[in-house]
């Protein structure tokens, strides 16, 4: 018998029939001899439509309130499928964030997993029942609902089977599992068995929408055995997914690249003739970060005459905010020529722990690049990937010609 999280995501959730779907998938496992812990998003669509009413009513809502809202979708979800267990003649419980309870800071929107109390989970899986957790919410020291971000309820699921020291977390999508890149734009993308912790980190961060990145971190760092399955299959399939796992334990020979991201939610900012010195690159991006900016790709080209450019990329969704921010630094800190911006870029990156035993890989992405006549505008490297920064009407054809020159649709020899 093994201790089991399941976490299902809201198309998964998207009507009474999949749901009751999702209660049959559950009890297979459990007439297997398992404890589940399952784990809910919102039903699909759900989220958006509370935060589209929040903001009807005030077009800039604090975040506490829009926390109260949103996380209402998946209470919803917790308790229609602990009923449909139930009729399944099931012991089932729900629970929220608030009552298992999942501790997290105050960041409203975007909270952090402090500690998770398991004690009430535990003994409830102690007497039979199936624990139907909150996703996607807790709840900070003052008692204030908070919620994790978009797609929170993989790392809410990640992190109860930390705390439960669970034998496994699966986590069901409508894939059947991580692909070479998205089938969508490329047909031929393969499913891998398996993928080291590293590359499906790096994957997640650079666009792949498989896995949450907050719930890839938890489980390396707690080294959760994670595996991507779906919830379309047969409930009995014996489909068994991609096995997210530790280089280590993959006895077989690392492909160099073992998939390709995208994202084409980026947006590009460039402050020109920024004077050449010490503390520049604080001023221009310490008020970025005091908004809660994330940024991403960072370049500052060779200082001529005293003066050099300075550029970095951000979420499309916080382009306005950012370029309104280094307009005001130019004018009032920063004695720069101007600001500059770009929204209609996206970000093509190479994902392989294989790069770091084969020379020669990036001089191979840029020439498959090169050969459709695709422009490079910024390039970031780390030891397992390089991303490159490009117009976004050329983003499809990157991804196709990489997936190509790289053979990603072969399987790799042991």
């Amino acid at each position: 018998m093994a201790l089991i999280v399941q976490k299902y995501g809201g198309t998964s959730m998207g009507s009474p029939e999949r749901i009751r779907e999702v209660a049959k998938r559950v009890a297979h496992y459990h007439a297997l001899g398992h404890q589940l812990v399952v784990v809910p998003s919102a039903m699909a669509g759900e989220t958006n439509r509370l935060l589209a009413l929040a903001k009807e009513l005030n077009p800039e809502p604090h975040g506490r309130e829009l926390d109260v809202i949103a996380s209402t979708g998946e209470q919803v979800s917790v308790g229609l499928l602990a009923l449909a267990l139930q009729n399944l003649g099931l012991k089932a419980r729900s629970y929220t964030g608030w009552q298992v309870k999942i501790q997290t800071d105050s960041a409203y929107t975007k909270a952090r997993i402090v500690a998770i109390d398991d004690s009430l989970i535990r003994r409830d899986l102690a007497e039979g029942f199936i624990c139907v957790v909150a996703g996607f919410q807790g709840v900070d020291e003052d008692g204030n609902i908070t919620t994790l971000g978009r797609g929170g309820s993989d790392t809410t699921g990640v992190a109860l089977a930390a705390a439960l020291q669970a034998d496994e977390c699966q986590i069901f999508t409508d894939v059947d599992g991580v692909y070479t890149t998205d089938p969508r734009v490329v047909p031929e993308a393969r499913k891998l068995e398996q993928i080291t912790f590293e590359e499906m980190f790096e994957l997640a961060s650079l666009g792949s929408k498989v896995l949450q990145i907050r719930s890839v971190e938890f489980a390396g760092k707690y080294k959760v055995k994670l595996r991507v399955l779906s919830s379309f299959t047969p409930h009995d399939s014996n489909d068994t997914g991609t096995l997210i796992t530790y280089e280590e334990e993959n006895a077989m020979e690392q492909p160099v690249i073992a998939g390709i991201a995208f994202n084409r939610d980026e947006a590009k900012l460039t402050i020109t003739g920024v004077p050449d010195r010490p503390g520049i690159a604080y001023a221009i991006l310490g008020p970025i970060a005091e908004a809660n900016i994330d940024v991403d790709v960072i370049i500052q080209n060779t200082s001529h005459e005293g003066l050099t450019d300075f550029s970095f990329t951000v979420h499309r969704n916080e382009y306005n905010k950012a370029l309104d921010i280094l307009n005001q630094q130019v004018r009032d800190q920063i004695q720069a020529r101007g600001v500059t911006g770009d929204n209609k870029i996206a970000k093509v990156s190479i994902v392989g722990i294989g790069m770091r035993s084969h020379a020669g890989v990036a001089a191979k992405m840029f020439a498959a690049l090169a050969k459709e006549n695709v422009n490079i505008q910024m390039i970031s490297t780390s030891e397992i990937k390089t991303s490159v920064v490009l117009d976004e009407k050329y983003m499809e054809l990157a991804v196709r010609a990489l997936h190509d020159a790289f053979e990603l649709d072969k399987a790799p020899v042991a």
